[in-house]
């Protein structure tokens, strides 16, 4: 078992009325001037931004707006967030949105006391030392940006898609309303139940495998994910499952899941090549990845994949082939996404085939030109990552 501390500062307020609390919620943190950060016309549409202005009207607390996040969000909306909060002085910044709208927040938060470029944090030249306060009203359950130290931000001068994590980030309230989440696409509801899936299972499968009550969270999370996703795919406006997702998804990404083990995280980081290359869905890259991932680093974690086959997916075990049982696990997470209408492989997911070319670009970025590995359970060079998008081409 390894070693750990664990930090989950966020005060969560959850339920049928819980934006209610957003102005109270934003005087205890002693905001006074408020940046409203949103993303497209979804905020606007379903009355919610609306909402905002008007608690926070009523409460005298002063607001101004800057909406056009959009998923990947961009640096150029960052820095012109970061220009407006200091030109406007504002000492706050509520996020009303999924995870592209919390971690846009969160890069304005760095930025406004930093006197230098910000993707410096990014780049690895600086440290923050300052963030302004941030709350949330989360409407898309996926990212767990609401409840995790991680912001991932795309450089549009460069297509270079990276995260940064530090706890000055992590938001001081979330505001949780699963009703809010009854009108998500399809598509939106599969992706992110994707995403809040492999953020646990990016913690599960890891070289620590002996801390048994955080591997049992993680089993019991990934499995109500999977039932739950599967039951609001049928009825979009089944609160239970909608609020069992919702709050997976902040569980499964605020360190909880890493208690005693670790964290791979490998295949986050060849998705986001993909996605700053083709613009995609991330939870819809993951699992475009995920099987050829797992294919490719389960041969010597054979026992730990099998026994996710068996306590997450249902596989039966044949206790005399955990090699085949590891397998069926990988096979039954895929008929999973299928299920989902998620793609399993690279050309379904941008309907095209890919570029040997386009691998080797994307294996070039995710190792920072060969200087850098990733994973834990098995350490990747940049061949194996350019075998892996081979795989999944």
């Amino acid at each position: 078992m390894k070693d750990f501390n664990f930090y989950a500062p966020t005060e969560i307020v959850f339920g049928r009325q819980a934006e209610e609390q957003v102005a109270q919620l934003v005087r205890k943190y002693n905001g006074n001037k408020v940046l409203l950060h949103f993303g497209g016309q979804s905020a606007k549409k379903s009355g919610l931004l609306d909402k905002m202005m008007a608690l926070l009207d009523a409460e005298g607390i002063a607001f101004v707006c800057l909406g056009g996040v959009v998923p990947n969000p961009r640096l150029s909306l960052v820095k012109e967030g970061i220009r407006l909060c200091r030109e406007q002085g504002v000492d706050f910044i509520l996020a009303v949105g999924g995870g592209s709208v919390i971690d846009s927040a969160k890069a304005i938060g760095y930025g406004v006391g930093y006197e230098g470029e910000p993707w410096d944090f990014w780049a690895g030249k600086a440290v923050p030392k300052s963030c302004l306060p941030i709350g949330a009203v989360l409407t898309i359950p996926a990212a767990g940006s609401e409840m995790s130290n991680s912001c991932v931000i795309t450089n549009d001068a460069n297509n270079d898609k990276r995260g940064f994590n530090n706890n000055l980030c992590r938001c001081k309230f979330c505001i949780m309303n699963p009703v809010r989440t009854f009108t998500l696409p399809p598509y939106q509801t599969a992706a992110g139940a994707t995403d809040i899936m492999m953020h646990t299972m990016e913690r599960y499968f890891t070289m620590y495998d002996d801390m048994t009550l955080t591997d049992a969270i993680a089993e019991a999370l990934l499995r109500t994910v999977k039932e739950s996703a599967l039951e609001v795919m049928k009825n979009p406006e089944d609160y239970r499952n909608r609020a069992q997702i919702m709050w997976a998804g902040s569980l499964s990404h605020n360190d909880l899941m890493e208690c005693g083990t670790a964290k791979d995280f490998a295949t986050h980081k060849l998705e986001h090549e993909l996605s700053a290359m083709f613009d995609v869905t991330h939870g819809a890259g993951l699992a475009a990845l995920w099987g050829s991932w797992a294919r490719f680093v389960m041969p010597g974690h054979e026992s730990r994949f099998a026994r996710f086959a068996v306590n997450v997916m249902g596989v039966e075990n044949d206790f005399t082939d955990r090699k085949r049982t590891a397998e069926k696990g990988i096979e039954a997470v895929e008929r999973f996404f299928r299920l989902l209408g998620m793609p399993t492989s690279i050309h379904e997911l941008l309907g095209r085939d890919i570029t040997d070319e386009e691998i080797e670009e994307m294996a070039r970025r995710a190792s920072h030109d060969g200087q850098m590995t990733l994973g834990n359970i098995c350490v990747l060079q940049r061949e194996d990552m350019v075998s892996i998008y081979r795989m999944a081409r």
